[in-house]
């Protein structure tokens, strides 16, 4: 019987689950290193946009909440969640954090616990690197540790999928440790779907994200396509939408961002190497994805007539990966800021979820949005459209918009305007 549930990381996928649990009537367990996050965490601030902070509040003086440093009270704990950052580091993944969880999590596992892994990663990790670190504590797997592993599914921001209805991919290293995962997940979720090995779980994850990365790729080009033929990308998008079946949407913009689209064909591609075998397709899709910004300079130049924009001032309003959501993880619209200054150009930023970021080694501020801030710029690129966007000010006072998510359309206002797939 699962009473008491340990969740390892209590970041975007970490925090939104352990809540979860806590809500289905469980103990919680979050450990995270990081005492900034348990300090801010210790008073009721989760700093995610898909977290009622009243939820948390409600959460720390149940009996039933527990946030900690200390890798000793997973004792308490029947299932215990990794949900630790897997990041890529020069095109290698990097498990430094999953390798130093467990092992600061086995000398504490007891008998009987299930571990679960919900970090994205590439096939094998859960049998090839988890297990045997987590078997130092003695438990053999599948008769006294279960392990399996469950890809995360979280979508920051998204209000249409709630987390219980989206379908929980499940599996185990043996099948008594699936049994002990479906147990679990199923009390929980609306739906379970398990599938035989664990290699196929996390392969499933980069399934899902390599053909959101290939087709963002694919719409990019699209896009590029269109200007060069002075068509609307906008348009066709639409037009071919309307097809009921075959099409699936896909919208071009600054390029792609979050922890997981960029990163997730990467760890494919890498052990697809490792293997001896190669994928084509993710390789030109990280070309064209990589080099979205500098089109979008490319585009500006043309613009203007000019091979460089040096000395030019340039807002640039939205800087996290997706609208509605303060997450900068490997934004594009940052590889943007970056590129604009390396130009020479004069660069501010606008955005009203994230207050500041480091750029060039410097915090830069983001500017307040007023009349005569934006009349001062030369350029305002619209990057990430968050839900208040003041639209109609902008048109009113910017000299030239260059709108890369097609945000000004059925707009009236003075700025000149040019849109990201639609030639001039």
């Amino acid at each position: 019987m699962y009473r008491t549930i340990a969740v390892v990381g209590l970041g975007y996928v970490g925090l939104p689950l352990a809540l979860t649990f806590y809500q289905q009537g469980y103990s919680v367990i979050g450990l995270d290193r990081d005492s900034r996050r348990l300090e801010m965490l210790a008073q009721g601030a989760s700093g995610l946009p898909d977290i009622d902070d009243g939820l948390l509040a409600e959460a720390l003086v149940s009996g039933r909440w527990l946030t900690t440093d200390q890798y000793s009270e997973v004792r308490q704990a029947q299932a215990v969640i990794l949900c630790v950052p897997t990041p890529v580091r020069n095109d290698k993944p990097d498990l430094d954090c999953l390798t130093d969880a467990a092992q600061a999590l086995a000398p504490h596992l007891v008998r009987g616990q299930l571990v679960i892994l919900e970090s994205s990663t590439y096939p094998g990790t859960t049998r090839e690197v988890l297990l045997p670190i987590l078997e130092q504590s003695g438990l053999k797997t599948g008769e006294d540790l279960y392990i399996g592993y469950s890809p995360e599914r979280i979508d920051p921001g998204n209000r249409h999928h709630p987390f219980l209805s989206v379908p929980k991919v499940i599996s185990g290293v043996t099948e008594a440790c699936l049994v002990q995962i479906h147990h679990l997940y199923n009390a929980v979720f609306d739906r379970v779907v398990p599938v035989r090995t664990t290699e196929a779980a996390e392969m499933t994850k980069l399934l899902e994200n390599t053909y959101r990365f290939v087709n963002i790729a694919f719409i990019q080009e699209f896009a590029r396509l269109c200007d060069g033929m002075h068509l609307d990308v906008w348009e066709i998008i639409d037009a071919a939408a309307t097809k009921p079946f075959g099409f699936a949407r896909f919208a071009p913009g600054p390029g792609v961002g979050g922890h997981c689209i960029p990163v997730d064909p990467l760890y494919l591609q890498w052990k697809a190497g490792e293997l001896g075998l190669h994928s084509r397709f993710i390789e030109l899709a990280q070309s064209v994805n990589d080099s979205t910004p500098r089109y979008i300079l490319n585009r500006l130049r043309s613009h203007h007539k000019t091979d460089t924009l040096e000395g030019q001032r340039v807002l640039v309003v939205g800087v996290t990966y997706k609208p509605n959501i303060g997450d900068i993880r490997e934004s594009s619209v940052m590889e943007l800021l970056q590129l604009l200054v390396d130009e020479g150009c004069e660069v501010a930023y606008h955005d009203s979820l994230v207050p500041w970021v480091m750029l060039e080694g410097e915090r830069l501020p983001s500017t307040p949005l007023m009349p005569e801030t934006i009349a001062d710029q030369d350029i305002v690129i619209l990057a990430t459209p968050h839900a208040d966007l003041p639209i109609d000010l902008l048109l009113a006072h910017a000299r030239l918009i260059f709108d890369t998510r097609n945000v000004t359309g059925g707009h009236i206002g003075q700025a000149a305007v040019l849109r990201l797939g639609v030639g001039e």
